[in-house]
């Protein structure tokens, strides 16, 4: 999110201007509030990865399947989409992916695009903090009963259920039910953004207390919608805001549902963006059955990329993902360059044929080998950096001596050490999880997989460990910490209440992996833990080297 000033003359002789940390960027030293309020032209810019990483995928899939999509041609209210969203399976969708919006996904049970408009605008501090979604999840069960005071709220809040989702039913309900006029309920819109800060909702809540209660509104109905304006005063939906969102909620759960694989590697592709790191996405899509392959210099683009080999057959089925050398850590793009035009001449048959032809540097060279992309000369990484050392002091006058010499064969590494080579020069692995070649270790006896959560009941005591890929703490949790815990098997939401979170702080914000003993809370398909105790495990990690063959 950024914005800029426009003015008519030179803008430095208007504001104090400062260099930005950036390169080529510049920055308003005053406020944006202190901007607004001197009546100069503020813009305000909302720049969103999910616009790339759709217009990516929409790109693969005309490469791969030769039809052009945009987002006014996808298949509208698509019912295996909204079945996906239902289950809460929206890892990389927009908007929707969050852990909070994970859990509430299965409960609205979103089944056409305006129940997607509510889902995205409901997970926010404003409905939260003025107790909106309970009511609404309960009358979207029929658990409990939509009524409504007068005709005139009903006319404002009947597509809701009778509760205040966005920011425009709470102006329309002060015009109508309070009788502000559209001057006053514009200053009313003005004022909630302050309202904790600077108190500037105090007169607008007397004139709606006043004005329900002389309207024949009861007390009680006047707190609760004050009450519910103090939320908004947080963080509150616009209507037309969550409208705009949901259409790329929308689109980006269509191509989740029907192609994922283009839509992982739009994702890849258009990286650093939401909740998710490429780790996160690569496991996700494995357990959607989407082969992913290796960087490799004789297949990988820069970009990750998809082949199609095994669809000649299968039309319908999904292509596989290559990753892409711009994943490699410590590769140049430069570099990447030389070893594409070379790679268009003709493919590499050796070792020694692709660093004479390519003459990369050697921390090009040594980037490649550390992330195994040189696995089609050699599958042994270790022997390979081996070779490329030897390869990197070769000489002329050496080359007879060394010819005279045994090749020198190293041992394949262990999963545990392929595990720890690409972690550290990829980020993520297509090998197996760090749980699955920690599952049988003693420290984790007793231990449920994340899969297995779902054949336990409610209230159960439940034991769990998983390497920490989140944490949350919103300001509307009093301190609560949600954390994922991710496995071979899928992400376990924690919560954890303040006062274990303050007895173990340290194990909770600085662990890499966790052991967590809770009672398992259930609502349907909606499971999360509640923690009674956690364990910083990280140290078994350091373990998988030196003791994985002693696991297996």
């Amino acid at each position: 999110v950024g914005g800029f000033i426009m003015s008519a003359g030179p803008l430095d002789q208007l504001v104090p201007i400062e260099n930005a940390t950036m390169s080529d960027r510049t920055v308003v030293q005053w406020d944006k509030d202190d901007i607004e309020a001197l009546g100069l032209m503020k813009v305000d810019v909302l720049a969103l990865g999910m616009l790339s990483a759709i217009r990516k995928s929409f790109h693969l899939l005309q490469q791969i399947r030769g039809q052009q999509w945009t987002l006014s041609t996808l298949p509208q209210e698509d019912p295996d989409t909204y079945r996906m969203l239902q289950k809460g399976d929206s890892v990389g969708v927009f908007q929707v992916e969050s852990r909070a919006q994970m859990a509430m996904l299965p409960r609205l049970k979103p089944a056409c695009f305006y129940d997607l408009v509510i889902q995205v605008a409901i997970v926010r501090p404003g409905p939260i903090q003025g107790d909106m979604v309970h009511p609404f999840l309960r009358r979207r069960q029929g658990l409990e009963e939509v009524s409504y005071v007068s005709e005139e709220v009903k006319s404002v809040l009947e597509r809701t259920l009778g509760v205040p989702i966005f920011q425009e039913q709470v102006i329309e309900l002060a015009m109508v039910a309070a009788g502000f006029s559209a001057g006053e309920a514009d200053q009313l819109r003005r004022a909630m953004a302050a309202w904790k800060r600077k108190g500037q909702l105090q007169k607008y809540e007397e004139k709606l207390a006043q004005g329900l209660l002389t309207r024949g509104y009861s007390l009680d109905f006047a707190q609760r919608i004050i009450s519910q304006i103090r939320g908004f005063g947080e963080y509150g939906f616009p209507e037309s805001h969550a409208a705009s969102f949901a259409l790329l909620a929308y689109a980006s759960s269509w191509l989740k549902c029907h192609e994922p694989a283009a839509f992982c590697c739009g994702l890849l592709n258009s990286q650093p963006m939401g909740f998710y790191s490429p780790s996160q996405l690569v496991q996700d899509i494995k357990r959607h059955h989407v082969e992913v392959r290796p960087v490799c210099v004789q297949n990988s683009q820069w970009d990750h990329s998809l082949e199609t080999d095994a669809m000649h057959q299968h039309p319908q089925r999904q292509p596989a993902i290559r990753l892409g050398l711009r994943l490699v850590k410590g590769f140049s793009r430069q570099a990447a360059d030389t070893l594409l035009q070379q790679r268009q001449v003709t493919t590499f048959t050796t070792l020694a044929d692709f660093m004479r032809r390519c003459k990369l540097s050697k921390r090009d060279q040594d980037a490649l080998a550390h992330a195994n992309a040189l696995a089609c000369f050699s599958k042994n990484r270790f022997q390979t950096r081996w070779e490329v050392q030897g390869l990197q002091q070769e000489s002329p006058l050496l080359k007879q001596e060394q010819q005279r010499e045994s090749p020198v064969q190293l041992p394949q590494p262990s999963e545990a050490e392929n595990l720890q080579e690409d972690y550290q020069s990829l980020g993520l692995t297509l090998g197996k999880h760090p749980m699955a070649l920690l599952r049988n270790h003693p420290a984790l006896k007793g231990y449920k997989t994340h899969r297995d959560l779902y054949n336990l009941g409610h209230k159960r005591f439940v034991r769990i460990a998983g390497l920490v890929t989140g944490r949350q703490r919103p300001g509307t949790a009093t301190g609560v910490i949600f954390i994922t815990l991710e496995d071979e098997t899928g992400n376990s939401n924690i919560i954890v209440w303040r006062d274990l979170v303050e007895r173990k702080r340290a194990a909770i914000v600085q662990s890499r992996m966790l052991k967590i003993k809770g009672v398992l809370e259930r609502e349907g398909n909606v499971i999360h833990i509640i923690a009674g105790d956690v364990e910083d495990c990280s140290h078994l990690l350091g373990e998988l080297e030196t003791r994985s063959r002693d696991f297996h």
